[in-house]
């Protein structure tokens, strides 16, 4: 579907070119296979700090990635999840050689440049963004409460991404330092290039500023437990006006049997205006504030959530009864043949959309990684729309029913601070690490 070539450098480092003439940009993306997962307990934390400290530049280019990069007219973010890293920049097509320059300079040389004063102030940066995007924010600590109920402390899952305080403070800069050189190499990295630039002079700018940095040390794939699905009623006081319902199985891993069934069914359950829970609980009686469902799909294994806000004065047991009832009907009858047709079509558009961008979050450039990255094949784009296109409402109504057993939920119920009787009945407080 998007056309490519491919090489893998002497030193491990995969390199895909994608040519587009229809803006003169070209989108420089990479991704290391490293996440949260790859971390252990009492260092978490780490993958997403590196986040961080890669964007404050590296030793032939001490002065941070954003200025030069933006002063050249680009654009350029990353991003942490428990199974990759990733950094991209947009540029102007005379540019790309700086945008390379500068990902080879930070992959080859950011450990000189790591000093123990830049660590330390990364650091502190991070403890603050954990502060104001979760600790302080309505709901935030929901996901902490959720994973450690779901995964067993030595999961790989367990921990949130971007950690712990206490073990983001008891990490050294020797720690940082050591897990740099584990994980961001060119054994472990794959870099997609694309855009208005030559074939081949791609692959030469990228075996001229990559080829000579050392491959890096074998990385062992994460390997661990399936989460078992487990009856759980758990309560959490927060400062919210209005209580909230999670609820939580354990599912397929991102690109498994079932994967795409599950968010299909997700869709057709509580996504979007003509979805079965939106017209239940929101247009008919007006019983939700708000709600959503997903399949949360990862690499190792994934979570299938439906979450609720509950309208005022209406109890979080209503809520779930109608969720329940909703699985329930799926898992014995099926979507009906509109229901999956609208999903299937909006999955369709949804995949489109994302290749009409060259780079960023989603484009072009990133699809490639991430099929190289998930899949070893940056060819994947037909038979990952294909997992959608070819459902069938049976294909549905098994993954629901294999799948999410009303039985075994995990539930979660956020009230406002002092009034856990608007909990489920028979909610234990629920315990996390903060």
């Amino acid at each position: 579907m998007i056309p490519f070539t491919k090489r893998t450098l002497a030193n491990g480092l995969d390199v895909i070119v994608h040519q587009d003439r229809h803006q003169p940009l070209v989108a420089v993306n990479l991704w290391y296979h490293v996440g949260s997962k790859n971390e252990r307990p009492g260092r978490t934390g780490l993958a997403h700090l590196f986040e961080h400290l890669m964007f404050k530049g590296a030793e032939h280019q001490p002065r941070g990635f954003f200025e030069p990069l933006q002063e050249a007219g680009g654009s350029l973010n990353g991003s942490t999840s428990a199974d990759r890293t990733n950094y991209w920049a947009v540029v102007p097509a005379g540019a790309a050689e700086l945008a390379l320059w500068m990902e080879a300079d930070r992959m080859g040389w950011l450990l000189p440049a790591l000093t123990g004063e830049r660590f330390e102030t990364e650091r502190e940066v991070v403890l603050n963004e954990r502060r104001q995007s979760y600790e302080n924010r309505p709901y935030g600590l929901a996901y902490f409460a959720l994973s450690e109920a779901i995964y067993p402390v030595d999961h790989p899952y367990h921990w949130p991404t971007i950690g712990y305080p206490t073990d983001l403070r008891a990490t050294t800069v020797e720690d940082a330092r050591a897990f740099f050189s584990a994980y961001y190499h060119p054994g472990n990295a794959s870099l997609a290039i694309a855009g208005d630039i030559d074939v081949e002079m791609a692959f030469g700018m990228a075996e001229r500023l990559f080829g000579d940095i050392p491959e890096g040390p074998p990385v062992a794939p994460v390997s661990a437990a399936p989460a078992a699905a487990v009856a759980r009623r758990l309560m959490l006081e927060d400062r919210v006006e209005l209580p909230r319902l999670y609820l939580l199985w354990p599912s397929p891993p991102l690109f498994g049997d079932d994967d795409a069934a599950l968010d299909v069914a997700a869709d057709i359950m509580a996504n979007g205006r003509t979805s079965r829970l939106y017209r239940t609980l929101i247009h008919d009686r007006r019983r939700a504030a708000e709600l959503g469902a997903a399949q949360g799909s990862r690499e190792l294994g994934s979570l299938f959530q439906v979450v609720a806000t509950a309208a005022p004065d209406v109890p979080l047991e209503a809520l779930r009864q109608a969720v329940m009832a909703e699985i329930a009907r799926l898992a014995t009858d099926g979507p009906t043949v509109e229901e999956l047709e609208r999903s299937r079509v909006q999955a369709e558009s949804a995949f489109m959309s994302r290749l009409q961008t060259l780079g960023g979050f989603g484009g072009k450039a990133d699809q490639l990684n991430a099929y190289n990255v998930y899949m070893g094949s940056p060819a994947y784009f037909r038979d990952d729309l294909e997992r959608y296109l070819q459902l069938t409402p049976v294909d549905v109504r098994d993954a629901v029913a294999r799948w999410l057993d009303p039985s075994l939920a995990t539930t979660l119920s956020v009230v406002p601070t002092g009034r856990v009787a608007l909990a489920l009945p028979d909610s234990g407080a629920a315990t996390f690490t903060v």
